[in-house]
């Protein structure tokens, strides 16, 4: 109960000018942003032990231009060599390359496999072209993913096992196997472990540190990478919530978290009592004492299990692992 944080209630807080994004029904469970204001969802997750409000659609990719006046959210197309059929993304991760040329990583589950897509954004076309699709041994159970090359990548693992009977068994005995593994062509490896449950994974804007949330031990670890790609964990911050996802405000380095304060509600779904909503800004995380800001937070009756917090521009974008996502101006 008290990884679950079951007994946690919250307080309102609310951002003023917000309204619920049209066309996102049945969860936005990550975003990343573009340079340029192009925001990209990862929508319809379905996950195990998790509520969907739309079971029989299949996941897509959403984007929405934020330098819009009004900005919508429209789907991209996919390449036709694509499953699309079976998509169920998860995290997402953009990397742009040396050239200009955008890639997006997809965490995708096809029911117990799970796989990294690689896409290459066609602006012009409003399409991603699939390129490639991962699959590794010691990706198992992932979750959110990090880009660091063109084919290159940091993926946290959430579990140990990808059978769903010793996942539940793994969480219930609080075994803390789970880890972080980094994926080039030439060398896969485990480069952090011990987590309770890795969940959203980010760099910071310098490439210097990685960020990782761990959702039920209520904390984000901050690792230091090395020429090797290997990480030593620098520091722990410890919150009083389900940290989910991790974005990065690029112009000023804070860290913005969509948190569950409370599991219980999430795991086991009443929409009579739906699971909050909280997002948190965390400012020099490298310091001595972080700040600790709680932007946004609900009961459930606009926004129900946030996961992902992104900022770009003076604009907040909250999603959500099953239900709506918002748009807020600051």
């Amino acid at each position: 109960r008290n990884r679950l944080k079951a007994s946690r209630e919250v307080e309102f807080t609310d951002v003023p000018n917000c309204h619920l994004i049209k066309g996102i029904e049945a969860g936005a469970g990550d975003i990343d942003i573009l340079p340029n204001g192009l925001a990209f969802f990862s929508v319809g997750l379905k996950f195990p032990g998790l509520h969907s409000f739309a079971p029989d659609k299949p996941g897509g990719i959403l984007m929405m231009d934020l330098k819009e006046e009004k900005p919508r959210a429209l789907e991209l197309r996919i390449s036709r060599d694509f499953n699309l059929a079976s998509f169920n993304p998860h995290g997402i991760s953009i990397f742009i390359d040396n050239d200009d040329t955008v890639y997006l990583f997809v965490v995708n589950h096809l029911e117990f496999k799970n796989t990294v897509e690689i896409f290459k954004f066609e602006e012009e076309e409003n399409s991603l072209l699939h390129l490639k699709t991962i699959k590794h041994e010691l990706l198992p159970s992932m979750n959110d993913i990090t880009a660091v090359g063109p084919a290159h990548f940091y993926a946290t693992n959430d579990h140990y096992f990808s059978d769903p009977f010793l996942k539940y068994l793994e969480t219930y005995l609080n075994l803390h196997w789970s880890n972080v593994v980094y994926y080039s062509p030439n060398e896969v490896k485990v480069v952090a472990e011990g987590f309770d449950s890795a969940n959203g994974i980010h760099i910071s804007p310098d490439n210097k540190y990685i960020y990782v949330a761990d959702t039920l031990a209520h904390e984000i670890h901050v690792l230091e990478k090395h020429p090797n790609m290997n990480l030593t964990q620098l520091k722990v911050l410890k919150l009083d919530t389900l940290v989910d996802n991790l974005s990065i405000d690029p112009s000023s380095g804070d860290i913005w978290v969509g948190c569950h304060p409370n599991g219980q509600k999430l795991f086991v779904y009443d929409p009579n009592n739906p699971p909050f909503s909280e997002v948190l800004r965390i400012q020099n995380i490298l310091s001595e004492k972080p700040t600790v800001t709680t932007v946004y937070a609900n009961n459930g009756s606009v926004l129900q299990g946030s996961s992902v917090a992104s900022v770009y521009d003076g604009k907040l974008l909250i999603g959500t692992l099953f239900h709506r996502a918002l748009y807020c101006e600051l």
